[in-house]
């Protein structure tokens, strides 16, 4: 146990001496255990978006199993999914990478302003697995929002009851939100904490752009000069509403982007900002597993401060 991982376990003072284990066991897993830094591998996107659509541009990535070996072989923190796709590799690959269960999801089969998620999977399932996590899914800004954060606070409790640990993944989304809205740093520091509110012992976010939805905010943001010019000068707002930086905060690598170094400058923002690292599916199971792999490997290295900084960034 490093320093640093007893640093952060002491931030969850509340929390039992199961979820603290298994939040121990995110952090200390692969390349980048140890250091208070994730990357995690999730594959919910056959169930967000359809098949085709996350799978098509490389075939063997239908399979589940593809998934554990590539999470295994990139040295990832933990690999997130729903239930069929744990159930379908979870005996094979079972105590080779920590598993977090993706207890909830929606689709895109129906185009609805104000998203919802239904409940997919149990925390027995979770338990059932093997599992160190449960992860869920909530909209800040639907018209659905009190019934999700509800919902969590629910389910949040029953799996620290439970001895697992809990991420939330924390998307603004709404008819009440512009689609800039939806990045807004205002609004994801806001979503941010709301999820550290309801319990979250790591919160999933989208990077910020340097847009302010909320004329409220707007004013406050002018006046006190909050540093946002910048990426990483967001995420370091971004992780300082998380509690001044007491709750773990990682950030999703959202849709495929073909231009490596434009990712990867993404990632070297999260490292400078000091985030605690990054989710990333669509921009690794969507690359051949070779590239996939470099990827990773390149990302893993910037968050442990391996990698020089590049040029202005």
């Amino acid at each position: 146990m490093t320093p640093r991982v007893r640093e952060i376990l002491s931030w969850y003072g509340a929390d039992n001496i199961g979820s603290l284990t298994n939040l121990a066991r995110l952090l200390n897993h692969g390349r980048l255990g140890g250091t208070g830094k994730l990357v995690i591998l999730p594959v919910d996107q056959g169930f967000e978006h359809g098949p085709a659509r996350s799978f098509a541009p490389n075939p063997p990535a239908y399979d589940p199993r593809y998934h554990f070996e590539l999470a295994i072989a990139a040295g990832c923190n933990a690999y997130a999914a729903p239930l069929g796709f744990l159930e379908a590799g979870a005996r094979e690959f079972a105590a080779e990478i920590p598993l977090i269960l993706k207890a909830n999801d929606a689709d895109v089969l129906r185009d609805d302003p104000d998203p919802d998620q239904a409940l997919t999977a149990s925390v027995d399932d979770a338990l059932r697995l093997g599992c160190c996590a449960v992860g869920l899914t909530i909209y800040p800004g639907s018209a659905h929002q009190i019934s999700m954060f509800e919902r969590l606070r629910a389910y949040a409790e029953e799996a620290k009851a439970r001895g697992l640990a809990v991420v939330v993944w924390s998307y603004p989304r709404g008819s009440s939100l512009s689609k800039a809205g939806e990045t807004a740093v205002d609004v994801i520091g806001y979503a941010v904490q709301i999820a550290a509110q309801l319990g979250a012992h790591i919160i999933k976010v989208k990077l910020p752009s340097d847009h302010i939805e909320q004329d409220a905010a707007r004013k406050v943001y002018e006046a006190q000069a909050i540093p946002i010019a910048t990426a990483a000068e967001r995420v370091r707002h971004i992780v300082q509403c998380a509690f001044a930086g007491r709750r773990i905060v990682i950030f999703s690598g959202g849709a495929k982007i073909d231009d490596d170094e434009a990712l990867l400058d993404e990632i070297r923002a999260i490292h400078a900002g000091g985030g605690f690292g990054s989710i990333i599916g669509r921009n690794s199971f969507q690359r051949p597993r070779d590239e996939a792999l470099k990827m990773l490997g390149a990302v893993m290295d910037i968050h442990a401060g391996r990698a020089p900084a590049r040029a202005g960034v």
